[in-house]
């Protein structure tokens, strides 16, 4: 496990002075940029999207999918191909995001159940989130959208870090105001003990408001209010922007899925118009902030939590697998960075980069301070992405996903992947020539295997008991059976 510990924020100036003298031109329509030594904090817009999948973008190959507001952000930035998440679902990926840390090490390893059977349940608050190390260094706040981190008081956004929070606290929500919020107060009306969190109002740091927008298009109206906010104070932002399209239901409006006529399969095409609605929101964010003389000081982070859902109009071509695997399509992700003058444009970085790595290179860029005890697991990646360098060269990156009664697995280092899945015997790729998973190459170089076994087994040994289970039925699986103690997870053939 790769562990990271900082106790004082290093200056961005000096060090970006030091990369402007290494870093090289790039060659075909790719533009080096002159490396600015101004010290002011940047804003910085982190962009998440739910259940998109890897090719679902048109930067990353998407055919009949338009994105071209992502695609003119991302040929003006930097795209990474390689770009992982700490978890193949949800939850656990955006609570690593957040807090840097490998959801298993911080009990967070299945989402938090849905329906209110997760009251008094959420991220430990021991573990500080980037958004609190950023406001206690002078940035204003916001989150919008999707939390899914812990719905009680001491868990919610505005308690974490989070100044202005819009959005829900569960793990998902319907689009169309006029349809939920009609199903919400007939079980109301009903007594409904139980009501489904994916219609539940929406909330403005704490209190119930009435949303009359299709909810992608009210979080992009929100970002872009919270932009404007933030243009009158006397200090940087930090806007983490959580859509949940295009996570089922699959719900789109007339005038997007009409863009999408040509797409035959109905799941593919609302899907198609649910990305779409993405990217017109980030369109009309990235107009605010030139109108409010925002934009080139603005960093623009834009991923998935996960891989895309094939079973709901998803693809995550050339990769194998989906949502939830740890195939390189359960948690390999469409990323890019934009930052006019401060970061390459038109550069593929196919290094790989992990979303834990965004704590602390925000926490440089944003020249902040870490807390004395705050433990990473990512790293500060901002030179290796400057310089387009391998950031995790001879380290390795994790994903596991806990199933009913057994474990799947993955470890990367360097061009090899070990990959244990379905309670099959392990795997190996060499993931830098075979994206797509095809050639196992375990029996060729079973020395490579073992050492990435052995690995990912010692990585085991950090992790701790989940604090909850979804379903809530793993519980009892969980202490019934070897789940707990990875029994067998890590055994090789002899």
């Amino acid at each position: 496990m790769i562990l990271y510990k900082n106790t004082r924020a290093i200056f961005f100036a000096v060090s970006l002075l030091i990369l402007s003298c290494t870093n090289k031109p790039k060659k075909v329509a790719q533009t080096t940029p002159e490396i600015t030594t101004e010290t002011k904090q940047p804003n910085i817009l982190l962009v998440l999207c739910d259940d998109l999948g890897y090719s679902d973008v048109g930067f990353n190959g998407s055919k009949d999918i338009k994105t071209p507001e992502l695609d003119r952000l991302a040929s003006a930035g930097t795209m990474f191909t390689s770009a992982y998440v700490a978890h193949p679902f949800c939850g656990p990926s955006r609570a690593a995001l957040l807090t840097g840390r490998y959801p298993h090490t911080i009990g967070s390893q299945f989402n938090l159940p849905a329906n209110g059977e997760s009251q008094g349940k959420g991220i430990s608050i021991n573990e500080q989130f980037i958004a609190k190390t950023l406001q206690e260094s002078g940035y204003y706040t916001g989150a919008i959208g999707k939390w899914h981190l812990g719905a009680t008081h001491k868990y919610h956004p505005n308690e974490r870090g989070f100044t202005d929070f819009y959005g829900f606290l569960a793990g998902g929500h319907n689009y169309f105001p006029e349809q939920y919020q009609a199903q919400y107060e007939r079980q109301k009306i009903a007594k409904k003990k139980i009501i489904r969190d994916y219609i539940l109002p929406l909330e403005h740091n704490g209190k119930e408001v009435k949303e009359t927008e299709y909810l992608t298009d009210a979080f992009s109206r929100e970002a872009s209010r919270f932009v404007k906010e933030a243009a009158t104070k006397d200090k940087p932002f930090f806007l983490y922007l959580a859509y949940n399209a295009p996570h089922v239901p699959l719900e789109a409006k007339q005038e997007d899925l009409e863009k999408f006529s040509d797409i035959k399969d109905k799941d593919r095409r609302t899907y198609a118009a649910m990305v779409y609605a993405v990217d017109r929101g980030v369109k009309q964010i990235v107009h605010t902030l030139k109108e409010t003389n925002q934009l080139e000081n603005t960093l623009i982070i834009f991923l998935s939590d996960n891989g895309g859902n094939t079973d709901h109009g998803a693809t995550n071509y050339p990769l194998n697998g989906r949502k939830g695997d740890t195939w390189e399509g359960g948690y390999r992700v469409p990323m890019f960075m934009y930052w006019p003058k401060n970061i390459a444009q038109g550069q593929k970085n196919n290094f790989p980069i992990t979303s834990l790595d965004i704590y602390p290179t925000l926490t440089h860029i944003g020249q902040a301070k870490l807390p004395d005890n705050k433990i990473l697991n990512g790293k500060n990646v901002w030179k290796s992405i400057l310089a387009n360098e391998d950031p995790h060269a001879k380290e390795t990156l994790f994903a596991m996903r806990h199933r009913e009664g057994y474990t799947d697995v993955s470890a990367r280092k360097d061009d090899w992947k070990a990959l244990k899945v379905s309670r099959q015997p392990w795997k190996l790729f060499k993931i830098t020539e075979d994206i797509s998973e095809e050639n196992d190459l375990s029996s060729t170089h079973p020395e490579i295997l073992k050492q990435l076994v052995d690995t990912a087994k010692q990585w085991s040994n950090s992790h701790t008991e989940p604090l909850w289970f979804d379903p809530t039925y793993l519980e009892r699986m969980w202490k019934d059976s070897t789940m707990a103690t990875f029994n067998n997870t890590f055994a090789l053939p002899k």
